[in-house]
């Protein structure tokens, strides 16, 4: 059997998902007044003043923090049904259809929070490996459980979860050089849908 590791965001998108959540789950003016508010988080994050995991929980704190966990499950499944299938590129789609026709293993690995990653992976019976948030008491404290799966951390959720040894080809496909550790693991690697040698 192959594997298949996939990016999401910019990916099997083609916009971030978190943002698109937010304005989904918030409507636009809270939406425009936090990224406002938040516009200080964004430039120490450029400028690499802050980390890409403690920019995530600012944001989803102002946005979610003491937000029910059935609620916050609710608009993920919500935001699955109503906005996931506009924002799938046409080339992951192909690419998606390819390994399941090839019965291939396919797996999404992501930054983005498996509330509304995991219930449009479940529909499609794709494996999942994705930044969880934390719950305290069924509200959302704001926080990551965990670490971020971003970078490096992707790959070893991977190690920890598969013996990759045991795939006759493995295949990844990202579309930044966060995912490079990702698709480096990969015998058959695409970065931004260009196959790389």
């Amino acid at each position: 059997m192959n594997i298949a590791f996939f990016d999401f965001d910019g990916t099997i998108t083609n916009t971030d998902s978190l943002f698109r959540f937010i304005r989904y789950s918030k409507g636009n003016f809270r939406f425009y007044i936090g990224m406002l508010m938040l516009a200080p988080v964004f430039l120490f994050f450029k400028l690499k003043l802050i980390k890409n995991w403690r920019a995530k929980e600012i944001v989803l704190s102002w946005f979610f923090k003491g937000t029910r966990e059935v609620d916050l499950v609710n608009q993920g499944e919500n935001f699955v049904r109503h906005v996931i299938p506009r924002i799938i590129r046409e080339e992951a789609s192909q690419a998606l259809a390819f390994h399941q026709a090839n019965g291939d293993k396919i797996v999404i690995v992501t930054a983005s929070l498996s509330v509304w990653i995991k219930p449009w992976c479940d529909t499609h019976q794709f494996g999942l490996i994705a930044t969880s948030p934390e719950f305290e008491n069924g509200r959302f404290t704001g926080r990551i459980a965990g670490k971020n799966c971003y970078g490096e951390e992707k790959v070893r959720r991977i190690k920890t979860e598969f013996d990759l040894g045991k795939f006759m080809k493995i295949y990844a496909y990202g579309d930044s050089i966060a995912d490079m550790e990702m698709i480096n693991l990969a015998d058959i690697k695409y970065l931004r849908w260009s196959k790389m040698d």
